[in-house]
């Protein structure tokens, strides 16, 4: 329960600890496992989209949460797309049409907050504009059904939109699209992506319009709040890849304020009352790169310790992290040797034997999840 000063006096904010928070969290993501064997699109991290970067980051996610993973793939009821901020994750294909609504800007200042760069200033000064161009090029690009590299993908997009829409790229000695617009309307222009082979390849998915205005944008928020609050508008706006003010245009009407070590922050109606009431998990967990855990934008509360930022959210090939009792208390990473998974763990601090065991037990899953058999748990020498 909430710890409500003053008896619940009406205009006091009750108050929640850090702790609190975080149990209220790793039962929101169902990270006790509540469900053993759960179809990976019925899992709540599947309604805010579940990331896949690096990949298989995604599959090792839906396997940590009891989610059901056969042959190293999640199940036909999510689909790998761009969504928020044109990242890859999977979403539930049932929901594309009101993701697409929902990711859609809200105004023109949403969609240069969105665009955002100095690069990418001609762009942003086009707003909503610039976001309906490339995603109605997107489609014409795909319409053809074969599935298209980025390269082509790009390439076909900069020759139907507007020069304003693309940048002098130094590393690719071309001009082409913004890659962030791109894959920020490439859902909405109807794109999947597909893993397999040395990269990535893109094909139409049916039965998504070009939205004429924002749409669901409220409930995308309202999920962010369930799985990641109490949290802030800062926090939200973030993940979008907006502004506050922009954020708070479709701010959800049906929050609570509370006071998380004396700091406001929202959450829905409905888990108010529920914060306190969840026991801090006595388990450890090998979460992936990129886990739905690790998308919350108050690394602060996630991660007190700041000199270990660095360590976990490096912008470059970041490692899975180590949670034991709710805490991220190292990071591993994995690679294949031969027909084995090692499975290197690298702690903040000592860990008790229990601790390792668990670890070594995670370190199977990860390996089954990845289709690998064999599997060894290395420490720190």
């Amino acid at each position: 329960m909430l710890d409500w000063p003053g008896d619940g006096i009406a205009g006091v904010t009750p108050s929640v600890t850090r702790a609190a928070v975080l149990a209220h969290r790793f039962a929101a993501q169902q990270l006790h496992r509540p469900s053993p064997g759960l179809p990976a699109h019925e899992l709540a991290v599947a309604g805010l989209g579940i990331p896949d970067v690096p990949a298989p980051a995604a599959v090792t996610a839906v396997a940590v949460r009891g989610g059901a993973v056969r042959g190293g793939t999640p199940g036909d009821g999510l689909v790998l797309v761009w969504g928020a901020r044109g990242a890859p994750a999977l979403h539930r294909r049932a929901e594309l049409p009101w993701l697409a609504g929902a990711l859609w800007p809200l105004s023109d200042a949403d969609a240069a907050a969105r665009i955002g760069t100095s690069r990418t200033r001609a762009a942003a000064a086009l707003g909503l504009g610039a976001f309906t161009a490339v995603a109605h090029a997107v489609r014409e690009v795909l319409a053809g059904g074969e599935p298209v590299s980025k390269a082509e993908l790009s390439r076909g997009v900069t020759e139907r939109v507007p020069d304003a829409l693309s940048i002098d790229c130094a590393p690719c000695g071309a001009r082409h699209v913004s890659g962030g617009l791109l894959q920020q309307a490439g859902l909405v222009g109807g794109a999947e992506v597909l893993r397999g082979g040395r990269a990535a390849r893109y094909r139409l998915l049916p039965g998504l319009a070009v939205p004429t205005a924002a749409a669901g944008t409220p409930e995308l928020l309202r999920r962010y709040l369930a799985l990641l609050g109490p949290a802030r508008p800062a926090d939200v706006a973030a993940h979008l890849g907006t502004s506050v003010s922009e954020a708070r245009r479709a701010w959800p009407g049906d929050l609570v304020e509370v006071s998380v070590d004396g700091r406001s922050a929202w959450s829905p109606a409905e888990d108010a009352e529920a914060l306190g009431a969840a026991a801090p998990p006595a388990t450890l967990r090998l979460l992936p790169a990129g886990d739905p855990w690790l998308v919350a934008r108050d690394r602060g509360l996630v991660l007190p310790d700041r000199a270990r930022h660095r360590d976990v959210w490096k912008p470059v090939a970041p490692p899975g992290v180590v949670l034991l009792r709710g805490e991220v208390a190292g990071t591993w990473r994995a690679a294949v040797t031969g027909r084995r998974l090692d499975v290197t763990v690298t702690p903040f601090a000592a860990l008790p034997a229990t601790a390792w065991r668990l670890a070594e037990h995670e370190a199977g899953l990860v390996a089954a999840a990845r289709g690998v058999a064999d599997v060894r748990l290395v420490r720190p020498s």
